[in-house]
């Protein structure tokens, strides 16, 4: 079940955001680099929409998406908790982003991916539009979008 996150969840989220990261293989170190970069903070809960998926009461995975403006919406986080990985969660997060975004009338989802969840994003329609440096020398994110021609 998908419902709205509260600022009360935020502590979760963030070990969420953190843990999912993790599963990519990447040092603790880098982990840890990255923990301001993830943490969900209050300000969000005030500026993004910030949804949670619950299994039992047991929050499985979030997303969290900005409105930029008119046109675009982005996707700023999708976590799913590792023990609910393989699970079809993630999917069912992103449909949910992009029903959202639809029924608002965005017109493009923007999303800055990490390259190890490229693959996802793509077999959902995204597309790559560019490459950023990240933090990490050599490391490129792919920032892909999905337009929704109904909202052009």
């Amino acid at each position: 079940m998908i419902v709205k996150a509260t600022l009360s969840d935020a502590k979760q989220l963030t070990e969420i955001a953190l843990k999912s990261k993790a599963i990519w293989g990447y040092s603790n170190e880098l982990i840890e680099s990255w923990r301001e970069d993830l943490t969900v903070i209050p300000k969000m809960f005030e500026d993004f929409n910030i949804y949670k998926y619950l299994v039992n009461n047991e929050i499985a995975g979030f997303y969290i998406l900005h409105r930029a403006n008119i046109r675009t919406s982005f996707l700023e986080f999708l976590f799913v908790s590792p023990s609910f990985i393989k699970k079809g969660i993630g999917k069912q997060l992103l449909d949910h982003a992009i029903e959202y975004c639809i029924g608002g009338s965005s017109a493009i989802l923007n999303v800055l991916s990490d390259p190890n969840a490229e693959s996802f994003y793509a077999k959902h329609g995204f597309k790559v539009i560019g490459r950023r440096e990240s933090s990490v020398e050599g490391r490129l994110l792919p920032e892909m979008e999905l337009e929704f021609p109904e909202n052009m």
